[in-house]
């Protein structure tokens, strides 16, 4: 066996392998779409075929009473190849939504190519481009880069259609694409004066590979911001039901405290005061967590919280009894996160027919983060028939989630009630 035929298997067996993992890596990951995934599996399996012809050309090549199987070789080998240079016009008409029937780009392909297996029939039964000696060895004439020039052509038809399309690729796909068409081309017009058959197959795999993951990545990039979208769009939606959280304060809250007030007028005005101030609090705190869309520290948290607390023991006196151990305040929470906590608690756990309600808050560094603690010993916390109390808490777990990837739970409180705890990871 003589150095031209190690060498020939040699790169062969690399080629081959190259061509396996590109087939697989087609296979396994994601493309844009179906189509692209279909589109590059097809084209890796028809360069592994080339690849495996080019070896059954090299397995005969030189050994005599062989010539008529390597000029059927030869010829399957090149008709194959062929078929890759109009590929990638489907591709690109593909990428640019265009319709494949009404295609000049893809008519002009398919007729030289068509002109190209006509010249290479030709050159089949006949001496006039390439001779295969009694000796079993390819012999080129000067008429030999008339059939590879019709492949050079394609591409360069190609290479127009591009920079014509230009407008409507991404900057990536454009760039996938010259990566694909230009070192490809040059090869095939170097294949017309210089036997690198081998070095062509090279070539090509290495530029659809090139194109492939350029491909790939743009679309894991889209896929990516695409996310960061939806993100966003989700915390916008969280922002919003803060807003509509406040928008929709109990009207016989505010009616009741205003009717506290008045009375509180003649009876203690200084009182009356305090709780006109409170209350004032705790609106304007209401209304500025409407346009709040970062988080806000928990001493102004439980500011509001007291102001709220404040207002409704003035309404109930002897029957609401608040108690703070707040010592770890310095981290921020999402705007509206205690308050409604503790409005839920007065709402649904104050029976004016019962015990009097007590609410325990608390604060705690662990290390899980800022833990936030608001017990009750009213009823335990069940399904309200409209739902609301369990809206207002969805609202709070989601915000808490989107904007600082906190956790809240609900549990039963020992000997009744119900204990409701905030977690704010350590940022």
């Amino acid at each position: 066996m003589n150095t031209t035929i190690i060498i020939g298997y040699c790169a062969g067996s690399a080629m081959l392998a190259l061509m396996l993992i590109a087939l697989v890596y087609a296979i396994v990951v994601p493309t844009p779409d179906r189509w692209s995934k279909n589109y590059f599996i097809t084209f890796f399996s028809l360069l592994t075929v080339c690849v495996c012809s080019c070896f059954v050309s090299t397995f005969f090549y030189g050994k005599p009473g062989f010539a008529q199987v390597e000029k059927i070789s030869c010829y399957i080998e090149s008709l194959l190849i062929s078929v890759l240079m109009p590929i990638p016009t489907f591709l690109l008409l593909h990428s640019c939504k265009e319709k494949l029937l009404d295609s000049k780009l893809l008519r002009a392909v398919i007729t030289l190519w068509g002109v190209y297996v006509v010249v290479l029939g030709i050159g089949m039964f006949t001496d006039f481009f390439f001779v295969v000696t009694e000796e079993n060895t390819f012999i080129r004439t000067k008429w030999f880069p008339l059939i590879v020039i019709l492949l050079a052509l394609i591409m360069l038809v190609n290479i127009v259609g591009l920079i014509r399309r230009r407008k409507k690729l991404s900057k990536r796909y454009f760039v996938a694409f010259l990566i694909y068409l230009l070192p490809m081309t040059v090869f095939i017009i170097i294949h017309a004066y210089v036997d690198i058959e081998l070095t062509l197959f090279l070539g090509v795999g290495l530029c659809a590979l090139s194109m492939y993951s350029l491909i790939v990545s743009d679309h894991i990039q889209r896929v990516f911001h695409q996310q960061r979208e939806i993100a966003e769009q989700e915390r916008e939606i969280a922002r919003q039901r803060a807003g509509v959280m406040v928008l929709q304060m109990r009207p016989h809250f505010i009616y009741n405290t205003m009717m506290s007030i008045y009375y509180l007028c003649k009876q203690d005005a200084d009182k009356a005061q305090q709780v006109t101030l409170d209350f004032t609090t705790y609106l304007r705190k209401n209304f500025t967590a409407i346009a709040g869309e970062e988080l806000v520290p928990f001493k102004d948290e439980l500011k509001h919280t007291r102001a709220y607390l404040a207002v409704e023991q003035a309404q109930h006196e002897d029957m609401l009894y608040v108690e703070y151990d707040t010592p770890h305040v310095n981290f921020s929470v999402p705007p509206l996160t205690l308050q409604p906590l503790v409005e839920n608690a007065v709402k649904h756990s104050l029976d004016p027919n019962g015990d009097p309600l007590r609410i325990y808050i608390k604060t705690r560094q662990s290390n899980k983060g800022s833990e936030i603690i608001v017990e009750n010993n009213g009823l335990d916390y069940q399904p309200a028939d409209d739902n609301e109390p369990h809206i207002a808490l969805s609202n709070i777990r989601q915000r808490l989630k989107m904007m600082c990837k906190g956790e809240m739970t609900i549990a039963p409180r020992e000997g009744g009630g119900t204990v409701v705890k905030v977690i704010i990871p350590h940022i």
